[in-house]
């Protein structure tokens, strides 16, 4: 069989542009998680041994992360001087004060899902799923993905695409976060709209404790936390009890989501709505070959959204299920009306306008 010499050559160099890049993802994960990138936007130009001093990190370790990040063009090096720098076109891109276009943090996600090649691996010769409790720091990091995503643009961007609700949450209303994890949506909302009850459930009892502890730590007597399973969701829901109900990057992980969104149809009022921020996508892999992180969103998915959804006997819907899916789904759940925003910025998330 021939082949074509430059297309197989040129697939070649994307293979081993893949294996530096996933090199790379698991440097500036160290990078984010020991603080060098924040210690060194706010150096001058430095040698290893200075900048593991200002991080109180080994110098050693330090030195070989230096050497990944500079062949991999994120750290400049000064040989004459033996000094290293981040450059402040790097560094709008890499650290906590660049939130929220700090990537560094969704390159946690590579080391993460990594820790369960091996369950996966056995999953795609049994079947099954891998649980939740096989992750670990998955709150930690999806608190802190959502912090900068969906909580950071939360008052000024997101609520304005839902007609009437900042003026319904001013004067108090009742409101329902589903998945609401480690409640950071829920703290933020109740700060802003003290007359307005929130509720927030998640399956994870470690992450509501940490919501519960937060919302006492901030005195937010207007926010509740329960640990649910929402499996059954469609025949328990409390019927019409809630103005407003919200999920953020929740649905597809249940493992029943057309009985979690027949729930929220039901706990919702007749003149409620629903906001529902998921993964932008079409349904058909092939309609996502130019989506911009597409690779990198079936592999989360394949690796956390779909399995853990297995291992409760679930579905596996799948982070990637997609606008059909999704659109198919509400309607069968009850829903009538849904519109789909986007916001400029965000090129992850779908923003879902929907009532009865």
């Amino acid at each position: 069989m021939s082949i074509d010499e430059k297309r197989s050559e040129a697939f070649a160099e994307r293979m081993m542009d893949a294996f530096n890049s996933g090199a790379l993802c698991l440097m500036t994960s160290i990078g984010h998680r020991t603080g060098l990138f924040d210690v060194m936007e706010a150096m001058k130009p430095a040698t290893s041994e200075q900048i593991a001093e200002q991080a109180n990190l080994n110098e050693r370790y330090v030195r070989e992360w230096l050497g990944a990040m500079t062949s991999g063009k994120v750290i400049e090096c000064d040989p004459e001087s033996g000094t290293y720098s981040l450059p402040p076109e790097h560094a709008a891109w890499l650290t906590r004060a660049a939130a929220p276009n700090n990537m560094a943090v969704f390159a946690q996600y590579t080391p993460l899902l990594g820790q369960v090649e091996e369950d996966i691996i056995e999953c795609f010769r049994q079947g099954g799923g891998v649980p939740y409790e096989r992750y670990p720091r998955f709150h930690e990091v999806m608190a802190e993905e959502s912090g900068q995503t969906i909580v950071a643009a939360l008052e000024e961007h997101i609520l304005p695409l839902v007609p009437n609700v900042v003026e319904e949450l001013t004067n108090g209303i009742r409101v329902l976060d589903v998945g609401c994890g480690s409640g950071r949506a829920v703290h933020l909302l109740a700060s802003l709209f003290p007359r307005s009850e929130f509720v927030g459930y998640d399956l994870s009892p470690e992450a509501i404790g940490r919501a519960r502890d937060e919302a006492r730590e901030k005195g937010l007597a207007n926010a509740n936390f329960e640990e649910r399973d929402l499996t059954d969701f469609h025949e328990t829901a409390e019927p019409e009890i809630f103005d407003f109900v919200t999920t953020f990057d929740a649905v597809h992980d249940q493992a029943k989501p057309l009985n979690v969104l027949k729930g929220i149809a039901n706990t919702l009022k007749m003149d409620g709505t629903y906001l529902m921020q998921d993964i932008g996508a079409s349904s058909h892999h092939h309609e996502n070959v130019d989506h911009p992180i597409g690779p990198f969103l079936y592999t989360v998915s394949c690796m956390h959204c779909m399995t853990v959804s297995l291992a409760q006997s679930g579905e596996g819907l799948g982070a990637m299920w997609g606008r059909q899916t999704a659109e198919r789904m509400l309607r069968e759940a009850g829903f009538g009306s849904i519109e789909i925003r986007q916001l400029e910025h965000d090129i992850q998330n779908d923003y879902y306008i929907i009532r009865k």
